[in-house]
């Protein structure tokens, strides 16, 4: 049975940053691709990153990219995604996701999703 677990969600400030992991169980990790995806109410999803199963593409959604920063640990069976210089916009649940041997965006697994705030 697939398992995604994501936490390091939280309030955040502008500028600051924060870093979310996902934690994988119940299928061979480092044979797929992952990614990261986020959901803003009213909005539709948004892919943010994603990553090889081996680590070595990632790509990343233009808005993010230079700020956000995806890897992953195929020992720990771990993907993190850190995030940097946030900014209002970023606020979201982030979801992290299994994709297909061929493409993160091909997905069959979601975990429950970690939320970032902005303190007003």
């Amino acid at each position: 049975q697939v398992q995604l677990v994501e936490s390091g969600g939280g309030l955040a400030q502008p500028g600051g940053s924060l870093t979310l992991t996902c934690a994988a169980s119940g299928f061979t990790f480092d044979m797929y691709q992952m990614g990261w995806a986020r959901q803003i109410p009213g909005k539709g999803l948004e892919w943010v990153s994603g990553i090889s199963h081996d680590g070595r593409e990632t790509w990343y959604l233009p808005s993010v990219k230079g700020r956000f920063t995806i890897s992953r640990d195929n020992f720990q069976n771990i993907v993190r995604l850190q995030l940097n210089d946030l900014k209002p916009e970023d606020a979201a649940l982030y979801h992290c996701a299994k994709g297909s041997r061929w493409s993160y965006r091909e997905v069959d697994s979601w975990g429950q999703g970690t939320q970032i705030a902005f303190s007003s």
